[in-house]
């Protein structure tokens, strides 16, 4: 099982950022989900933690910005950095609606050193990623607590288990948010 879950450690970071992406709601088709998708974009920030493994108790802060897509489909383009005491790795991921799922990658994807994003669904404020990397297959499960909050779970399969492994909850950044001046 510690090799298992130790093999995500390439795709750690690539997995974190799949938080924001996963507030998305792909429940319905078309205008919803391209509006819920411009309502979950901007600046996040919160904690985490590594809950199995080898890097057990590694705690880590994520700081994220979403932008929606800018083409006909429901999607996102995220950018930001985690960081892991002073050490720090750059996110990026891009997804897309395909369908009645999702698509997408984190990093450069499984063929590198992120993920995959392989399948997706929508359960009220609750969305549910399957995310893959080589032989590794797990699932990223986001929870929006209101429009300012969310709570991330990272789970890997190990043979019949989901074992979860990375947590983190993250905040909407109001020190980046666009304040206007009053005429």
């Amino acid at each position: 099982m510690v090799s298992r879950i130790s093999s995500l450690k390439g795709g750690f970071f690539a997995a974190i950022s799949v938080a924001l992406l996963a507030t998305m709601n792909t429940a319905a088709a078309g205008p919803r989900d391209k509006a819920f998708f411009e309502s979950a974009a901007g600046a996040w920030k919160g904690p985490g933690e590594i809950v199995a493994g080898k890097y057990k108790g590694t705690k880590f802060t994520c700081n994220l910005t979403g932008e929606p897509s800018t083409d006909s489909d429901a999607g996102l383009k995220l950018d930001g950095i985690c960081r892991v005491g002073v050490f720090k790795q750059p996110m990026s991921a891009v997804i897309s609606q395909t369908g009645g799922s999702y698509t997408g990658k984190f990093l450069d994807g499984a063929d590198g050193k992120g993920l995959d994003i392989v399948s997706g669904a929508i359960n009220g404020d609750k969305i549910v990623l399957g995310i893959n990397r080589a032989k590794l297959n797990g699932a990223m499960v986001a929870r929006m607590q209101d429009s300012n909050s969310m709570n991330i779970t990272i789970s890997v399969k190990v043979e019949e288990t989901m074992v979860p492994v990375i947590g983190l909850s993250l905040t909407r950044d109001m020190d980046q948010l666009a304040v206007g001046s009053i005429e």
